[in-house]
């Protein structure tokens, strides 16, 4: 048991680290080299680096241990050892990797292509790879701490959130010193935005498909088997329900199972490796709360 319990840590670990390289190149590649502003407090960190040239990776370190200070009190120590380790690992990440990456690269992927491709895929990747890191317990810091921290409370979702905070960010690189015209400095903010709206759909997106869950109907004379594979082996509860078939007036037991999406599959199969001939109904629901689930947050 210690020894699954140790697997499951050090696969947490990989992923946040997978998430933040994501994330990490996203900015890197996508939106560093147009002298773009995202959100967050990498936005702020680009700021003070293009105003500056102080290196981004010491600002986002400095303002995200403030962050997680007062976050420790709030989300917890289990929370807190994998957003120090986050907020570290994306620090020496933003330190290396811009350097690592062939500037003929970016050329040709990124700047040849136009601000626009590059915001969507930037945007995108680094939801994608923001996600990945929250839904293990990390998180790459910044707003997304004020984020988890509002949604601990509130059932307000972290794109909601963060899409706000970073408005009020991006908006701010108005003010940054350049020869550029006040017409180039409002098309820089809404190509901003538009990373900035990307990131938030694809973080909801990915975090949504994480916690979705389906509810399963079974039929099926062999319904105390079943039952008891699927109690034992998934550790999910099994309600028994009365019933009767309309055609043929006959009494039956029905089974209701709920299991996140990603357990879908291996349910159906111990279902029919008790029962072939099993008729299986699968429905999405909204909204699944109680042990094992989400919780209502007042």
């Amino acid at each position: 048991m210690q020894k699954g319990k140790t697997l499951s840590v050090i696969k947490d670990y990989l992923v946040i680290s997978l998430g933040l390289l994501l994330y990490t190149l996203a900015w890197a590649v996508f939106i560093i080299p147009h002298h773009l502003v995202g959100g967050g407090v990498t936005g702020i960190s680009a700021i003070v680096q293009y105003i500056t040239g102080f290196n981004m990776s010491y600002t986002m370190f400095i303002i995200n241990a403030v962050l997680l200070l007062i976050a420790l009190r709030i989300l917890g120590t289990s929370f807190g050892a994998r957003t120090v380790y986050a907020i570290v690992f994306s620090s020496i990440a933003f330190r290396i990797v811009p350097e690592l990456i062939p500037q003929e690269f970016i050329q040709q992927f990124a700047l040849d292509n136009g601000k626009l491709l590059s915001v969507i895929f930037g945007g995108a990747l680094s939801g994608l790879g923001c996600s990945l890191a929250i839904t293990h317990g990390g998180s790459s810091g910044g707003t997304d701490i004020v984020a988890l921290m509002i949604n601990k409370f509130y059932n307000i979702s972290t794109g909601t959130v963060i899409i706000i905070l970073d408005i009020i960010i991006i908006a701010c690189s108005l003010f940054i010193p350049s020869e550029a015209t006040w017409g180039s400095r409002f098309a820089n903010v809404i190509y901003g935005y538009i990373a900035s709206g990307v990131f938030s759909y694809a973080l909801d997106l990915f975090m949504t498909g994480q916690r979705q869950s389906v509810q399963i109907l079974v039929f099926s004379d062999h319904y105390d088997r079943i039952a008891e594979k699927i109690a034992l082996e998934s550790n999910r509860g099994v309600s028994v329900f009365d019933a009767q078939g309309w055609y043929s007036k006959q009494n039956r037991k029905v089974l209701l199972v709920v299991v996140r999406k990603s357990e879908m599959n291996r349910i159906l199969s111990m279902i029919k490796s008790e029962d072939k001939s099993a008729f299986i109904s699968v429905g999405s629901v909204h909204g699944v709360y109680g042990e094992g689930f989400e919780k209502i947050k007042k």
